[in-house]
């Protein structure tokens, strides 16, 4: 099978020196309509300095694709009133995978990122990747079933996975936690499937995409960090998602605590964040102390029935994370801190514990306007970043003029 150009970088990318910035291509008159505003003819011949024969032209274009469509007339200042134009995002839909270590939720977002349909399942992510993608592969197939919309109608399909990704092949890249998904061609078996655009991101990055789309638009400095089976930080810097050379920026778990002696990790290191504050280690540590538990969740159920030991331990893993974030914020100078993941639904005992110390350990200038919020996407954080993950691409001029180009003329 051949890789479609989303394999090869699935970037969005903006017109590039071999590719000059023009309002004649359909795709970026399309931009104009994107904020969901309903314009005439005339306004977008105004805004973009196009002749209204070529927006004509453009709208017809997008009209015939379903980007835009029908909103109205406006006031007429004489003779017939003109029709408007608006994005119409529910022409087209996209297939929003968050996979975790032990479960998967799926949800069918439109072009505005509404959710029309979901399922969550619960999944051994160490099962591999071909199982594993297989019950993906059928839930998908179940969720546009269960929103009543056909797979033509699919331009693009998100994937969160709990693990490093090389985001421009969109292959896991030494994933501690998934045995066998290294180097693993996930948008090619997907493919296989769904002849449609395929991105896949790290879960953590994806989330930090969906929190600030959806409640923090304008904050241009935004951390998320995900505590659960492990712990990872998606970097949002000057407006955009923070990778790193190769797509492992934000791995926060590995970074060594001043408590953690020599605590053994997973990685193989000594020490590291993961090892004392994730949800299996905060367990391990109750146990230690006589009090059973295996799983975050039991954490989590001790905690919510007043367990005062489990509520101590859930405030230490929140001053070893703040330990972390301390140094985080003295570097990255973020005015949001969104924690998010299994074990943040504890509420004010980790984040408690995350304040102490950030705001202890920081700059004062650096904390002087920084807030530390619980996650408000909550679980639903990953599907709704991978869907705008997807939605960016899809809906960038060059992509917007493929479909358009796609389209068979009449």
């Amino acid at each position: 099978m051949s890789k479609s150009p989303v394999q090869q970088h699935s970037r969005s990318a903006g017109p590039t020196a071999a590719e000059p910035f023009s309002h004649s291509r359909a795709g970026d008159v399309f931009q104009v309509l994107r904020d969901g505003q309903a314009r005439t003819r005339a306004e977008l011949a105004e805004i973009t300095g196009l002749a209204r024969s070529t927006v004509a032209a453009r709208i017809e274009a997008l009209s015939a694709v379903g980007l835009i469509g029908p909103a109205g007339e406006a006031v007429s200042s004489g003779g017939r009133p003109p029709s408007r134009f608006a994005f119409h995002p529910s022409s087209r839909v996209i297939l929003a995978v968050d996979v975790g270590a032990t479960h998967v939720l799926i949800a069918l977002t439109d072009l505005g990122g509404r959710v029309l349909s979901e399922l969550r399942e619960n999944i051994d992510i160490a099962a591999g990747p071909t199982p594993v993608l297989d019950a993906v592969l059928e839930l998908c197939s179940t969720v546009l079933a269960q929103a009543g919309r056909h797979e033509r109608e699919l331009v693009g399909i998100g994937i969160g996975l709990p693990g490093p990704v090389e985001h421009s092949s969109g292959r896991p890249a030494s994933p501690p936690i998934m045995p066998g998904w290294d180097g693993f061609d996930v948008p090619g078996y997907v493919q296989q499937r769904y002849a449609t655009d395929v991105l896949v991101d790290n879960d953590v990055n994806i989330m930090a995409l969906g929190e600030r789309a959806n409640f923090w638009p304008e904050a241009q400095d935004l951390l998320f960090i995900k505590v659960a089976t492990g712990i990872g930080a998606g970097i949002i810097s000057g407006g955009l998602l923070q990778r790193g050379a190769d797509g492992t920026a934000g791995d926060i778990g590995h970074v060594r605590v001043p408590r953690g002696g020599d605590v053994l990790c997973r990685c193989g290191n000594y020490g590291c964040l993961e090892a004392m504050a994730s949800g299996p280690a905060v367990a391990a540590t109750l146990s230690a102390a006589g009090v059973p538990a295996q799983t975050g969740e039991e954490v989590l159920e001790l905690a919510r029935r007043g367990n005062l030991a489990a509520i101590q331990a859930m405030r230490q893993a929140g001053r070893d994370i703040g330990d972390v974030l301390a140094a985080s914020v003295n570097l990255l100078n973020p005015s949001v801190i969104v924690i998010g993941g299994g074990l943040s639904s504890a509420g004010e005992y980790l984040m408690a514990g995350v304040r102490e110390i950030v705001y202890q350990r920081s700059l004062p200038l650096a904390t002087a306007r920084l807030r530390i919020v619980q996650s408000m996407a909550a679980d639903h954080a990953g599907v709704l970043g991978a869907g705008r993950m997807v939605v960016d691409h899809v809906l960038a001029p060059a992509s917007v003029d493929r479909l358009v180009a796609a389209q068979p003329q009449g």
